[in-house]
């Protein structure tokens, strides 16, 4: 079960307090540097829906957060975000409709398999046509009410428009999960024969499952979009739907708030390993694997 603690929402108030005063001691560099972990949280918030809530692994999912991030690119400018996120969310999310129709009849290896499959043709769909705008991707303007902003002043408001909108999509997910839909999703990842036997629609609410976290990861790949004013194919590489698992892991699979602590910690390793060595693959892996095997409820488990 997805769990979300007073203890957990008080550290994270304080977090997100420190990052929202950033504007008025940090560098433009570190602004930069927590907005991309703050679009990483909002990318793994979304696939703990699916990881934490209903027990599936998905490795299609940086297909909808590649989606999002081209709904942006696509509409062309003359729009507000308030055109574009919507637009990103329903791309997103109709793609993970059609893709958990058929991904949901299977299970287990199989469901993991035909995810990847499925991400795979929505990555070539972008990298192999003009559809994508170039193998090497492409810079665009931002929609309105950003581009706007004076240049030295973009740093402060994208943290503070991301910071916006992680906070939003976990209150959401809190909410949600508190709900008979988010108890009937713990039921799944528990026993899904059992509840399947006690009479639930269990194939219909995962994939209400895989369309929302589908829409959630679509609202990340908008806000990366607005951001950088630059979308690529490798934002739909299968890759990145692990990375986004391995926060998940790093940060606590059963708490709501992990996969936020774990996007950060992955963020602030590489940055490190990048500092101290040009290997930095090599360091950032051998500190997450450490982190792995000896933090097995991940960092959410050191309180306890």
């Amino acid at each position: 079960m997805i769990r979300a603690s007073a203890r957990g929402n008080l550290w994270l108030g304080g977090a997100a307090l420190l990052l929202a005063s950033m504007p008025y001691w940090a560098a433009p560099y570190h602004m930069q540097l927590a907005s991309t972990a703050t679009i990483a949280a909002m990318f793994a918030l979304s696939l703990q829906l699916l990881t934490g809530g209903a027990g599936l692994i998905s490795l299609a999912h940086a297909g909808f957060f590649g989606l999002g991030a081209y709904a942006v690119y696509l509409l062309g400018g003359g729009h507000t975000i308030f055109v574009s996120l919507p637009a990103a969310m329903l791309l997103a999310g109709s793609a993970a409709a059609v893709i958990g129709y058929f991904a949901l009849r299977t299970r287990g290896f199989y469901f993991l398999m035909t995810t990847l499959a499925f991400g795979q043709m929505l990555f070539f769909l972008f990298h192999d046509t003009p559809l994508g705008g170039g193998a090497d991707g492409v810079f665009f303007a931002r929609p309105g009410m950003i581009w706007t902003v004076p240049k030295n002043a973009r740093p402060a408001v994208f943290l503070l428009l991301n910071l916006s909108v992680l906070t939003a999509m976990y209150l959401f997910l809190w909410k949600l999960m508190g709900t008979l839909f988010g108890h009937a999703l713990t039921g799944i990842r528990a026993n899904e024969d059992r509840m399947r036997a006690m009479g639930h629609d269990v194939q219909r609410l995962k994939l209400a499952a895989f369309i929302v976290a589908g829409a959630l990861a679509g609202v990340a790949g908008h806000m990366a979009a607005v951001t950088d004013a630059f979308v690529s194919p490798e934002l739909l590489a299968w890759h990145h739907s692990a990375e986004a698992l391995l926060m998940v892991l790093l940060g606590g699979l059963g708490a709501l708030h992990g996969p936020i602590l774990g996007a950060f910690a992955l963020t602030a390793i590489r940055e490190l390993a990048q500092s101290v060595t040009e290997r930095q693959r090599l360091v950032e892996g051998l500190v997450i694997l450490v982190a792995v095997l000896l933090l097995r409820r991940g960092l959410v488990g050191l309180r306890r």
